[in-house]
């Protein structure tokens, strides 16, 4: 058994650049060469992936708790579906920020993200409680989301943008003591930006998208027992 041990210039490179060339290029290469070999990542690449996996099972049992505090009061097992739906452009615009910013994903980058799953829920459910209000008042699916779109557009807005603006400071931020903070911040920030502009074309369709499945259903079912 030999024990390798190394620190990473983080000026030069990143801790998960240099795991990815071993396990794409020189490991694979070793194992050819020498039957039995075996290679077992330590340190801190083990508690990241430790840490990465005590994560996803949080927020797939956060995201179940959701579901069900959610489809309690609405009444529906599609709606919470349609609030949850956002939250991968929520990934999708923290990714983005990403790469803009040169910055690689780290754990706080996951942290980010998880945080902003929550502003994006937030967000769509204001907007669907709102058309449901007005479904419910009697007015037609087209104009409760037409009345939402438009009721609800600046609240959402500036929740995003007060969001975005409180983190902005952190991620313009060049000390040393604020590096390993700049990826959350990022996945926060950038993340709720776009997942707004999405969710405010996502949720209404997919609203609509719903409303007009359930009115072909119940047509079925009426025909069926006239």
């Amino acid at each position: 058994m030999v024990t390798v041990t190394a620190d990473v210039n983080e000026e030069q490179n990143t801790l998960n650049a240099v795991i990815g060339r071993l396990e794409a290029g020189i490991i694979p290469a070793m194992q050819v060469d020498i039957p039995g070999f075996r290679v077992s990542f330590e340190g801190e690449q083990r508690q990241q992936a430790d840490a990465v996996g005590a994560l996803a099972r949080g927020f797939a049992i956060a995201l179940l708790v959701m579901y069900a505090l959610l489809a309690i009061p609405f009444r529906s097992y599609i709606q919470p579906f349609i609030i949850l739906a956002a939250i991968p452009f929520g990934f999708i615009g923290a990714l983005v920020g990403h790469i803009v910013m040169g910055l690689s994903l780290s754990m706080l980058s996951l942290f980010g993200i998880v945080a902003l799953s929550g502003i994006i829920i937030n967000d769509s459910l204001v907007l669907i409680d709102f058309i449901n209000e007005r479904r419910r008042a009697g007015v037609s699916m087209e104009e409760a989301i037409w009345e939402g779109g438009k009721a609800r557009f600046r609240p959402i807005l500036l929740t995003s943008l007060t969001t975005f603006l409180g983190v902005l400071p952190l991620i313009l931020e060049r000390s040393t003591q604020a590096q390993f903070l700049i990826p959350m911040a990022v996945s926060l920030g950038v993340g709720v930006l776009f997942a707004t502009a999405i969710l405010m074309m996502l949720v209404p369709a997919l609203m609509m998208l719903h409303h007009r499945l359930d009115s072909l259903l119940r047509r079925g079912l009426s025909g069926r027992s006239a």
